[in-house]
């Protein structure tokens, strides 16, 4: 058998404030506090209680700034939602886009420590799109102000652009070029003047960004319904069987069905 639970008693903080200031526990026994509880009091200190007296309003004063405050809220839920869905429809996203200025950096990055400190980070983040990676190498190279990606220091000419990015991608998916290898696909790129790029180097990036080619099936799908007769005598169905003789002879049945 479970047994049940204790409740905890809780008392009231001013009976715990008035037997601080007297130190005298008789009074907190004569109306059932326990001694050790009452001991215990004059031992610790006392706690800080919010209360109304301390706001100087009553009950009604406070309904008011609650609903306020309700009100405050749910205008500021559909406004971030309508910017949302603006942002969305724009397209704009911190993977296609570059921050070259330090300065827009560097204000981006403190109002995310602020917004940190009443949602987490990996929320804030993800509400914004940006990657902890790159949230994070910006906090690392401050004093680069040529771009905001991690090979700054470390760039080279043969570097694939993120429009050379994009071309690759919609060559990929596209089912225009789906019956071409990636050899291929880089020969007709490199002729159209749109990616110089190797083989290696597409078959590469379509692993790392997990590009997947469109398949479509070239054949019609096969019939699943047989051949149906609509009146007797429409359709001839004919069997042939092979039968051995023990001469060695062959002799054939054969078996119609109407």
């Amino acid at each position: 058998m479970i047994a049940p639970k204790r409740v905890q008693r809780v008392n009231d903080h001013r009976l715990r404030e008035f037997i601080c200031t007297t130190g005298d526990t008789a009074h907190a026994l004569r109306i059932g506090v326990p001694r050790s509880t009452a001991n215990g009091w004059l031992e610790s200190r006392a706690q800080p209680v919010i209360s109304l007296s301390q706001f100087g309003q009553h009950v009604e004063a406070l309904e008011t700034e609650a609903a306020r405050l309700r009100t405050q809220v749910a205008k500021l839920r559909q406004l971030l939602r309508l910017l949302f869905l603006i942002v969305k429809i724009s397209g704009f996203a911190f993977r296609n886009s570059r921050i070259p200025s330090a300065s827009n950096k560097s204000k981006l990055i403190k109002r995310i420590h602020h917004a940190a400190k009443v949602i987490p980070l990996g929320s804030v983040l993800k509400v914004i799109g940006l990657s902890s990676s790159r949230f994070h190498a910006w906090n690392s190279i401050k004093s680069c102000e040529l771009d905001d990606k991690s090979s700054c220091p470390r760039s080279f000419p043969s570097q694939m652009t993120r429009a050379e990015l994009d071309t690759m991608k919609s060559m990929t998916t596209s089912c225009d070029y789906r019956h071409l290898s990636y050899g291929a696909l880089a020969r007709v790129a490199r002729k159209a003047g749109k990616v110089f790029a190797s083989p290696s180097t597409w078959y590469r990036l379509v692993r790392l960004h997990h590009w997947h080619r469109p398949r479509i099936r070239v054949y019609p799908p096969k019939p699943k319904v047989g051949i149906r007769a609509s009146k007797p005598n429409e359709i001839w169905h004919v069997d042939t069987s092979l039968l051995r003789l023990l001469d060695g002879s062959r002799v054939y049945m054969h078996a119609n069905r109407r």
